[in-house]
């Protein structure tokens, strides 16, 4: 996620350079490279924007926004007044983003999405539990959504407070805990400091979407090809999101 977009002119350019750098970024990245492009489905989004229907075209949707907004060019679509009166007949997502509630990480910004594009569910450390699996069930199994991503980030305090639990230091008050027991199995204990925190963000993001791709109904939606879920990591020094093999 790393192309630059400049600043285009009229929306009939804009139109043709959204769907000529979705295309450039998906082979710049390597994250789909050597997939064609799949066929898309032109509900929901502003005039003229196509709304990815597969998980190949989702996931080049949200690198081509991220390297927007990491550049400082970012479009901020879908907020016209003609999108907000469409999206009063219903709701179109093309992608479940699973991230933190840290503030510094909100998933239309650092992806440079709209209205309707996005299924934002966000917990403290990206936690599961019954009412998170629940909305990302629905966003899939309601409304076809093809693809997931866990988005963890760099400094996340969440991971942070549970690896100092580990550690030794005092209780967390009242429900916080919970965020700590869940994020505790993705501490390595081989490692100290700043790096023990560093790689549980990372591991973290692993078991999350370990956990949701072992979900039976997702799982079935995955080996049809019909469902994708990812784990990425954003960096706050940099603004770029990495995906997390």
């Amino acid at each position: 996620m790393s192309i630059a977009v400049g600043r285009s002119g009229g929306p009939g350019r804009r139109r043709l350079l959204r769907v000529v750098l979705t295309g450039t970024v998906a082979l710049a990245a390597g994250l789909v490279a050597g997939s064609p492009r799949p066929p898309e489905d032109p509900v929901a989004g502003g005039p003229g924007r196509v709304r990815p229907a597969t998980p190949a075209s989702a996931l080049r949707e949200l690198e081509t926004g991220n390297a927007r907004w990491r550049s400082l060019h970012e479009r901020h679509p879908d907020e016209t007044r003609t999108v907000r009166q469409t999206l009063v007949g219903g709701q179109h997502p093309f992608a479940v983003v699973l991230g933190c509630v840290d503030s510094r990480v909100p998933p239309e910004l650092v992806f440079d999405q709209g209205l309707g594009d996005l299924l934002t569910v966000r917990s403290a450390g990206e936690v599961l539990d019954e009412a998170v699996l629940g909305s990302i069930a629905y966003g899939v199994l309601e409304l076809g959504i093809p693809l997931i991503v866990v988005l963890g980030h760099q400094s996340c305090g969440a991971v942070a407070a549970a690896v100092r639990a580990d550690e030794g230091g005092p209780a967390l008050p009242g429900h916080m805990q919970y965020l700590v027991d869940q994020i505790h199995p993705a501490i390595d204990h081989t490692l100290r400091g700043a790096a023990r925190i560093d790689a549980a963000i990372t591991a973290n993001v692993r078991l999350v979407r370990a956990r949701l791709a072992a979900e039976p109904e997702l799982a079935a939606k995955i080996a049809a090809g019909d469902l994708t879920v990812v784990g990425a990591r954003y960096e706050l020094t940099d603004q770029r999101v990495r995906r997390i093999g």
